[in-house]
């Protein structure tokens, strides 16, 4: 049956791509300069927080530190939105869950998919700019960072399934998740570096989001991975995919009630 899944998915991967291409394309249908927004936008918040938090850190190097935050903000931004819009995924296709014969691994792929492309889209343009700053960050992303992208893909599909999963048969989940997310944006080294907590630094270590978030922020920035660090993230999110699949495979029957 797990195996079924992965059929079923690599079988509709057409279909699933291009509904989540055309809810990105639909978003900005009649603006001017369409996905294009996507990184204008980060870079507005990035230029402004920069300037507001460099300030108040007393920050010396304001270049770096651009760097630093953009890149942060970009990669959270990502983990943020698939995990704040799990909770009511499967409500918001209640009806096509309970009318159609498609699988529900179909909606939790669209919506990684819509994830997916929303990160490209505004990544390339932060990433077009900082080049003017950082012109050897292109060599750091080619050589150094794609095991931590990797690992960044797996988890924005299988943590967001497995809060789904449980908000359907728990709805407080909705609720808690956005007050969960921003106590975690507050506790992890974004607007801040990791040295700013002082005593308070091994924080990071149990922050998990933080985890997939750092990896790719200093093998882009620094050129510098830790590959036994992050192939054991892999591992773990290797297991999280499965028991992800097996857990979604077992409730698809039931979804239909519980919506």
């Amino acid at each position: 049956m797990l195996l079924d899944n992965f059929k079923f998915a690599f079988k509709t991967r057409k279909a699933w791509w291009y509904t989540a291409t055309s809810r990105s394309r639909a978003r900005f249908a009649r603006t001017t300069l369409g996905s294009f927004w996507l990184g204008f936008s980060n870079l507005l918040s990035i230029g402004t927080l920069g300037i507001v938090y460099g300030t108040v850190f007393s920050v010396e190097d304001f270049r770096s530190y651009f760097i630093y935050l953009g890149f942060g903000l970009v990669i959270w931004n990502t983990i943020s939105s698939s995990i704040s819009n799990a909770p009511n995924l499967f409500a918001h296709n209640s009806s096509n869950i309970k009318n159609m014969n498609l699988k529900p691994i179909f909606y939790t792929l669209e919506e990684w998919s819509f994830q997916l492309q929303t990160f490209i889209q505004s990544f390339i343009l932060v990433f077009i700019v900082f080049l003017f700053l950082k012109f050897n960050l292109i060599n750091n992303l080619l050589i150094y960072s794609w095991l931590p992208f990797l690992n960044l893909f797996v988890f924005i599909y299988w943590f967001p399934v497995i809060i789904c999963l449980i908000s359907v048969r728990f709805t407080d989940i909705a609720q808690l998740v956005p007050i969960v997310l921003q106590l975690v944006f507050l506790t992890s080294p974004i607007l801040y570096r990791k040295e700013s907590l002082g005593s308070l630094e091994w924080i990071t270590n149990l922050n998990f989001i933080y985890q997939i978030l750092d990896p790719i922020r200093m093998s882009i920035i620094n050129g510098y991975i830790n590959y036994a660090h992050s192939m054991l993230l892999f591992f773990l999110n290797v297991i999280g995919l499965f028991v992800t699949i097996k857990i979604l495979n077992l409730e698809s029957k039931r979804l239909p009630f519980l919506l």
